[in-house]
């Protein structure tokens, strides 16, 4: 029999072969560059077998899931088509169909063929993009922890139980679209009619139908048994939280089980009354019917029953056992179950004369705030114009001369978004400007002209002038933090699609990079590292030229037999392609290990199927008001269970990236075995002077920090009615919309109960709507170098305040408020609070806050620390230094003994009732200073300096005369006098 298709010559034959293989590069040539620029970075980082692994994993799992969803919907198709009958009945319906057998018969293969591939290829690119799933359930292992219901090991949770879960999906989109497919081919050949006389299905149509039908109640089947586990993964909207509930075990889970059964009789029922005896299919619809029945009724109306007649009317009884599961295995889950929890009975609200001469905490309290200081670190040292540091700076700490000291620091990088025109050509941008220059570091605790006092990373003009002229006051005269290579190619300030190509032709070639200012011209340099993939050949300025789309890599005659292209330079990128499993810490920072600048990074192991464990959104709860702002905002993931299981360097000047062990996990080993056990190093292999520099992960730390504020209630019963909960306050440094979480903040301090200084991260907790202080919660790395969390915690009806109440206090005291209204010059200076730090001193608490001020008139401001406020108790101070201010406090607590006055809810005093709050002389005198803060606010917009110096003179008489009067107050009465608040 002639074939229906005409035939092709030979030259038509390779024609079409030679338009497909061109369509082909077309459409995948992209894909192909982009892979192979990969393959050579894997190699550069030596990290190929992550490489191999995964690109072999996606193609095996894009075969194995394309083909077999393709081999079932083919090869039901092709069986609808076989049992198609001979002889159909004559009607209007099939002779309109005739036109579609005579269209398809003849290439029925062919369209088959088509239909499977299609359906194949979006099958397996499903498949290959859960290859995480594949290869956590291919290596994963045992926690060797029990769930409470089932006592199954949590490892089938997080290893197995996701894996089996997108398997019952597949089967259930295949066997659905198969039953559709099949209809169809049915349908067009007649083994399915609407019209006619006699049955309006074929015996061979009804047995394929029935099957698949069947084989999707089964998969259901397995879908409820399978549900029994995942009841302990879903939400329990009784009591708000994640974990099976009263009605879940007791009535969703024999429901679970009933079902279970019945759709199996049901599949069973199917297939009998559709293929044997009546072939009826009424009685295999009624049984479908009943399924759908049985799952309403007992799935849905008797779990409702339950909850409303049985768990709701004795809420706290019924469901406090399954409270304590959330509670365990929730702290088990985000490493809160060993919190060192320590009672601080702190009750004392005069700041006592020990504090004055401290040697403990005082000396080493941080006045510089890392997410404010880093335009003044610009403009020091800036040096350059297209130099710049990331908008929020780090904190470490380094031992000098013996001593442990903190230091605000970062890395001096080139931000090529401020390169002028004439330097953004690509000659300048990719092979001039290629590096930063710089570990910059001044001492947390030091301010020199409000500005910080720098003793690392100093770069010298050579006599020429500073583009800022007052920097020189504030460089130490040597290098107190000595880094031996100091050139930064890898930085945060990276783009994605930043690379640069670097290498010299021969060793006695010129340089060509610009490297540091050096006198009154430049010094140039030539990189010599490890890191870089070779472009000499064409090859390889072809690939690069298409991967980043630019000709100049076959135009430019800059490439040489040594050439090479960095890129990747991103420390958080370079980890994210090694390490593709790990969830990163948003903030990478600098520190100088073997006279090298290396970027730490924190990484995460995490799981959203943890049984009973809380569930949260990772970006949420890592989210405060300093989240984006220099620091990368997490994905909007779902986990309920996190483990600072590694951490990773990456060298700033090659690019080495190292994966080192710091926490055991099971889901660490598990994507180790899958990379071939060599990918993470142990951590004993850990440099003790790189593990001196560790420190606890800022986002696990507010994960754990906003878990806490409920679990730490351990008894049910007190947990379900929510009374001991409590909350992170609000950052007292921002006010309105801007106004969020307070961040943690990293201190040297030494804690009560603590014998030596320590590097922590600290967070206020307040009672919820409330606003007195409930706790401090403290993370530090231990003695054994394992992450540590210490909660202090204070009395519930204590009366110290919080930090929202204690910065209301600093700013409505009267002589604060007005020497910051004086330093802002009624607008002439943006006035910024910096952190506000929380020290339990003394049996009380101690707030200290600096306060910069940036000016607003000027082209490029930065801010200089110009006042720091303290608050102890009711008592506040402020001076231009911190010893200044404390000595203030010291002394007004002196003048101002405690009081009997029946202290109020949040800590502040109430005076007795029947005296006056304000005597006369205090309200004529806080109306002078109103009257002298407006007379200053018009004389300034009216340009008026004599006016305006008169009323300076007449704000401080106001001042004068109002401590006196309150002086005065104070002897008659020994209730204390709230601060006035001028209007002005």
């Amino acid at each position: 029999m002639r074939s229906p298709l005409p035939r092709v010559s030979r030259r038509g034959k390779v024609t079409i072969a030679v338009v497909g293989a061109a369509l082909f590069l077309l459409i995948f040539l992209d894909q192909l560059v982009d892979l192979w620029a990969d393959w050579l970075w894997f190699g550069e980082v030596k990290y190929t077998n992550v490489f191999g692994e995964l690109l072999r994993t996606k193609i095996w799992l894009f075969v194995l899931f394309g083909l077999a969803v393709a081999v079932f919907i083919g090869g039901n198709l092709y069986l609808a088509f076989r049992l198609r009958p001979l002889l159909r009945a004559s009607s209007p319906e099939q002779q309109a169909l005739e036109r579609y057998r005579m269209l398809l018969s003849p290439r029925i293969g062919l369209w088959i063929g088509g239909v499977s591939a299609v359906v194949g290829l979006f099958a397996g690119i499903s498949g290959q993009g859960h290859w995480q799933q594949w290869m956590l359930f291919r290596n994963g292992g045992d926690f060797h922890i029990a769930d409470p219901q089932f006592n199954a090991d949590v490892g089938f949770y997080v290893f197995d139980y996701p894996f089996w879960r997108y398997l019952l999906d597949v089967g259930f989109t295949a066997t659905a679209l198969a039953v559709l497919g099949a209809l169809a081919v049915h349908y067009v050949y007649g083994g399915v009619r609407l019209q006619g006389v006699g049955d309006r299905m074929s015996v061979g149509a009804r047995a394929h139908l029935t099957a698949l039908v069947a084989f999707f109640v089964l998969l259901k089947a397995v879908a409820y048994f399978l549900d029994r586990r995942a009841l302990l993964l879903e939400f329990n909207s009784g009591t708000d939280l994640w974990g099976a509930g009263y009605t879940d075990i007791n009535a969703v889970l024999p429901a679970k089980e009933i079902l279970t059964y019945i759709s199996i009789v049901v599949a069973v029922a199917i297939l009998i009354f559709s293929n044997t005896g009546m072939r009826n299919l009424v009685w295999a619809g009624a049984s479908l019917a009943l399924l759908g029945i049985a799952a309403v009724a007992v799935g849905g109306i008797y779990p409702a029953i339950v909850q409303q007649f049985t768990v709701k009317p004795n809420l706290q009884d019924k469901e406090a056992p399954y409270i304590s599961h959330t509670i365990q295995f929730t702290r088990q889950a985000y490493g809160i179950k060993d919190v060192e929890r320590t009672p601080y009975s702190a009750q004392t609200e005069i700041p006592p004369a020990s504090l004055a001469t401290d040697k403990t905490i005082v000396p080493t309290i941080r006045l510089l705030d890392p997410a404010v200081v880093n335009e003044t670190f610009a403009q020091y040292q800036q040096i350059r114009s297209f130099y710049d540091f990331n908008q929020k700076l780090d904190v470490d700490r380094y031992t000098i001369d013996g001593k442990l000291q903190d230091f605000v620091v970062g890395v001096r990088e080139i931000d090529y978004t401020k390169l002028t025109d004439q330097q953004t050509n690509w000659l300048n941008r990719h092979t001039n400007f290629t590096h930063g220059y710089g570990f910059v570091a001044a001492p947390a605790n030091s301010i020199c002209d409000g500005a910080p006092f720098f003793v690392s990373g100093l770069i010298s003009t050579g006599g020429q002038p500073s583009e800022n002229p007052n920097a020189s006051k504030c460089v130490a005269s040597s290098e107190t933090i000595k880094v031996s290579q100091p050139r930064i190619y890898y930085g945060e300030l990276a783009a994605a699609g930043d690379y640069v190509v670097v290498g010299k032709a021969a060793p006695d070639a010129p340089d060509k990079e610009f490297d540091r200012p050096a006198g009154g011209g430049e010094q140039q340099f030539t990189y010599a590292g490890q890191g870089g993939v070779p472009v000499a050949s064409l090859m390889r300025r072809v690939l690069y030229g298409l991967h980043f789309r630019e000709a100049n890599f076959l135009l430019s005659d800059v490439f040489n037999d040594k050439s090479k292209v960095i890129y990747v330079r991103n420390p958080r990128e370079r980890v994210e392609k090694v390490a593709p499993f790990l969830t990163l810490d948003g903030d990478p920072y600098p520190a100088v290990v073997g006279g090298r600048v290396t970027w730490i990074l924190d990484g995460y192991t995490t799981s959203a199927t943890y049984p009973y464990s809380q569930r949260v959104d990772l970006r949420a709860a890592t989210s405060d008001t300093t989240s984006g702002a220099g620091t990368i905002l997490q994905a909007k993931q779902n986990i309920n269970y996190i483990r600072n299981s590694v951490k990773a360097t990456v060298d700033a000047y090659d690019g080495t990236v190292t994966l080192y062990e710091f926490e055991s996990d099971p889901i660490l080993d598990a994507w180790n075995k899958a990379f071939g056990g060599n990918l993470i190093k142990q951590r004993s292999e850990i440099p003790a002077e790189l593990a001196a520099h560790f420190r606890y992960p800022e986002d696990l730390f507010k994960v754990q920090r906003d878990l806490l504020s409920r679990f730490h209630v351990s008894d049910p019963r007190q947990f379900n009615s929510g009374q001991d909960f409590w909350e992170v306050p609000a950052d007292p440094a921002q006010s309105g919309a801007a106004a969020g979480k307070q961040p943690p903040y990293y201190l040297l301090t030494q804690f009560p109960g603590q014998q030596t200084q320590r590097f922590q991260l600290t967070a206020a907790l307040t009672p919820t709507k409330r606003q007195n202080l409930s706790a401090l919660l403290t993370g530090v790395l231990g003695t054994d170098g394992k992450l540590k969390l210490e909660l202090l915690e204070l009395p519930r009806e204590g009366r110290i305040p919080g930090p929202g109440q204690a910065q209301q206090n600093m700013a409505n005291d009267v002589d604060a408020r007005s020497r910051i209204t004086l330093l802002g010059g009624q607008g002439q200076a943006q006035v910024v609070y910096g952190n506000l730090l929380s020290l339990p001193y003394g049996g009380g608490l101690l707030y200290v806050q600096p306060v910069y001020l940036k000016s607003a008139n000027v082209a490029n401001p930065f801010p200089l620390m110009r006042l720091v406020l303290v608050s102890y108790g009711t008592q506040v101070g402020f001076d231009t230094t911190l010893q200044g201010a404390i000595k203030q406090l010291v002394d007004k607590g002196a003048q101002n003994p405690p009081t009997t006055g029946e202290q109020q809810p949040g800590g502040e005093q109430q005076p007795p009732s029947g005296e006056q709050a304000l005597s006369a002389d205090m309200a004529a005198a806080i109306a002078k200073i109103d009257a002298a803060l407006g007379k200053l606010r018009t004389s300034q917009q009216a340009g008026d300096f004599a006016t305006y110096g008169q009323a300076l003179a007449e704000l401080q008489t106001a001042m004068a005369e109002f401590k006196a009067a309150q002086a005065r107050a104070s002897g008659a009465t020994s209730s204390p006098t709230p601060s006035p608040s001028p209007t002005g």
